[in-house]
Order: structure tokens, then sequence, then C-alpha cells
């Protein structure tokens, strides 16, 4: 394995690393090229090994440059044969990570999110086939599937979802610090029963990259290195569409440097990102700051990432929402609350189709690359739970509220009508 300090990248101006202003640096990619051309920028596996990429102190900034989530295999065509034949064993690109100076374990890493933006103004949002892993509804929609997104500015507008423009919502899909080896250990033992099972991925080292590392150094870390899918104690793929420019995220500190890297940009997204290929996938670049509370997670009893929210590109005040409960085919289940969200999402598609002439794979697409509101209501009322999901109704080129009525127009509960109460 390389040291570590012959591992810092020359922030003089060439095609991987540039300045903005006096003191902050920018890590850049190669749109379209995938990670293992560019391996230099990060890796796709998580592992407390991997070299640094650059290093930062409490109080520094810095743009990092970020490839889509599915490292450059979807392309910007009308077929969805790329979706299809996916390889998800690529995903995530991340880059990182990155060093911060005076981080040690049981400190937390305050990151804010100053700015996000697009690499270039195409992204995308999928289906995946049932064949590679489908997505929350994959009983129902089992085919692969695709729009193509133009990012024009903060509003998103699809060719393949005609009559709905999306406002921004730009935010990392995935972000987190290292694990320390004590961690990475206990992620693979608690998964790999699940993997057995089929319920969690196996490391796939034949596609595993890892920046700076090599030979035997390699073969090892990749063997036992932990896939980016899923969220977990040091954060990772989250997909918390809140986590927006303006937010300020804390994390634990497992390794010392804390190792920050991130990737999985996403234009908007709704909650739950219900078909997996959900949001709306892009290159991106996020400006990040840096700071530390030293100790920090004895003193405030931290064991997982806590955030405050974002400031909201586009603010919607109409909404539509539908509602589930957990009964499904004639089956109570007890107080699952994922069952309540699936019946919402159907019942959200169903009512969409019937008003806009929008198919059910279309709305199925737009439900999780719009930034929808999903919300848990009662989850102790037995045996039901409940749970909504809210639409906001200014994303659609027409109406979709409910008409028809028998009295007329009545002003009680619509949107946008002023109301007096005596």
């Amino acid at each position: 394995m390389q040291q570590q300090s012959n591992l810092k990248p020359d922030t003089s101006a060439n095609d991987e690393m540039a300045s903005i202003g006096a003191s902050v640096q920018h890590i850049r990619i190669k749109p379209g090229k995938p990670l293992a051309e560019q391996p230099e920028i990060g890796h796709n596996r998580w592992h407390p090994d991997i070299p640094e990429l650059t290093s930062v102190r409490p109080g520094d900034e810095i743009v990092l440059e970020c490839l889509d989530f599915l490292d450059s295999q979807i392309k910007d065509t009308d077929s969805a044969n790329d979706v299809r034949d996916v390889d998800l064993t690529r995903a995530h690109p991340l880059t990182g990570p990155v060093h911060v100076e005076g981080a040690e374990p049981g400190d937390l890493l305050v990151v804010d999110l100053l700015d996000i933006s697009c690499v270039t103004p195409v992204g995308f949002s999928g289906i995946f086939a049932k064949e590679n892993g489908g997505g929350f509804l994959v009983e129902h929609f089992p085919e692969a599937n695709k729009a193509i997104w133009d990012l024009r500015g903060r509003y998103a507008t699809s060719r393949h979802i005609p009559g709905v423009r999306v406002g921004a919502m730009l935010h990392p899909g995935l972000i987190g610090t290292l694990p320390s080896q004590d961690l990475l250990n206990e992620w693979n033992r608690r998964e790999a029963i699940l993997a057995d099972k089929g319920q969690a991925r196996p490391p796939h080292p034949d596609t595993a990259v890892l920046r700076g590392v090599n030979g035997a150094d390699f073969d090892r870390m990749a063997a036992e290195a932990a896939r980016t899918v899923p969220p977990r104690e040091h954060g990772g793929n989250l997909d918390i569409k809140n986590l927006t420019v303006g937010s300020r995220i804390y994390f634990p500190v497992y390794v010392k440097g804390a190792g920050l890297s991130l990737g999985d940009l996403h234009f908007s997204q709704g909650d739950g990102e219900i078909s997996f290929c959900g949001a709306i996938e892009m290159d991106g670049a996020a400006h990040l700051g840096f700071d530390l509370i030293k100790g920090g997670m004895a003193k405030y009893n931290v064991t997982a990432p806590i955030y405050v929210p974002g400031i909201h590109d586009v603010r919607y005040d109409e909404w539509l929402s539908f509602t589930g409960i957990s009964v499904e085919d004639g089956v109570n289940h007890y107080l699952d609350a994922t069952v309540a969200y699936r019946r919402a999402c159907l019942a959200a598609i169903d009512y969409i189709s019937s008003v806009t002439d929008l198919t059910k794979p279309q709305v199925y697409m737009l439900l999780t690359a719009a930034p929808v509101e999903g919300r848990y209501g009662g989850v102790v009322d037995l045996p039901n739970a409940s749970a909504s999901i809210s639409i906001p109704t200014r994303i659609f080129d027409v109406d979709i509220l409910p008409q028809d009525l028998v009295a007329g127009p009545a002003s009680y509960g619509r949107p946008g009508v002023e109301m007096t109460l005596s």
C-alpha cells in the first residue's frame, strides 16, 4: 500500500484538481468515465484502510465532484436496456475519503452542505427489473423502465414523463465517514446472516475500487470491504432528501481523520426513493465546510448521524395526500408500516394515472423522483398501521384534484383559498 503522504492530490491547475478562491480545493471528475478508469478520485466500498484523497482542517471548505450512483452506465437514450442490464455491484462511486486534521475516534465531524450543483445537465431515474433486484413495488412493476431528465436551473423536465416539472432539492444520497476495523467486522458479521438468505449484498471483490490500494493489500481489503448500498451507523446511503443545501450534519468519527466520502448526488427525490433507481440521479458537485466537536459522541450520546434540515430550493404549498393501511391481498399485517406505505404509494399511482395521461410506470418513476412527502401515521392502533404519501400538485401541468362536485365549488378546504374562522 502506498503511504498516505504520497496520495494527497496536486492542488495546481490540472485535469484532476483546481483551486477555487484562495483556499478551497476542488476535486474534479471526468463525467461519463467509470470509477475504475479514474480510481484516483475515490472508492466504491467501505474499509478503514483506504488512503486519504486529500486533507482539510476544521474551518476549511472543499468542493467534491461525484459520478452518478450507477457509475456512468446509464445513457441519454430512449431505451431502458441499460437499466435492465445494469451491473449493480459497481454502485456507488464515492469521492474521498477526506482526512480532517485533528479528528479522532469519539469526536463528531460537523459537515455543512454549502452548495450542490449538477456537473452535466442530464439526469436519470428508473425502475430496476425484477431479475436485477427490482424496487419497493417490484411485484407490481417487474419490468425495467427509464426516464431521462433535463436539468435546467432549479427545475427538471423529462420527455419520458411529460406534463411535469419538478423543482430542485439537491442533496447527497450517500455521505459518511470510514468505519473502524471493529465496526466493519460487525457489519460483516450481521450482514452475512442476511446474505445467506438473499437479503443483503455480498462484497463482490471483483468490481471493488479502492483508491491507492494495490496487490495483496487490495485483495485483502476488497474481500472484507462493505458494499455501499445500505445506510449504517456511520451514515452512508441515507437517501434523505432534506439533507439539502443549508444542512448541517453531525457524523460519528470512528477512525483517525474521520475519512469523509460522498456520492450518489440527487437533483430531487421522494421520501423512500421507492423505485431504488429512484431519485433524479446526476453527476454533481458538493461544496462542503468542516468542523469538529471533540469528544462529541460521548458528550451528546450520538451513535449515528444527526442533522439540521437544509433550505429547500423550491417550496410547494399545495398537496394531495393518499393513505394506506397494513392490509394487503386480504391479509392483515400486524402494525406493518412498510406495507401501509406501499399501499399508499399504489393508491397514488392508481389515482394519478386516472386523472392524467401518464401510465402507471411513469407515475411510479415520478413518485420516486419528485419531492413527495412520506409519513407514518398510527403505528399503535393494532392491528393496522397507517401511512401516507403527499404529492405537490403544482408539479403537474393540469389540475389533479377530484372534480365534478354535485353542489358546485366550495371554498372550505380548497387549496389557495383564504379563510377566516369566527
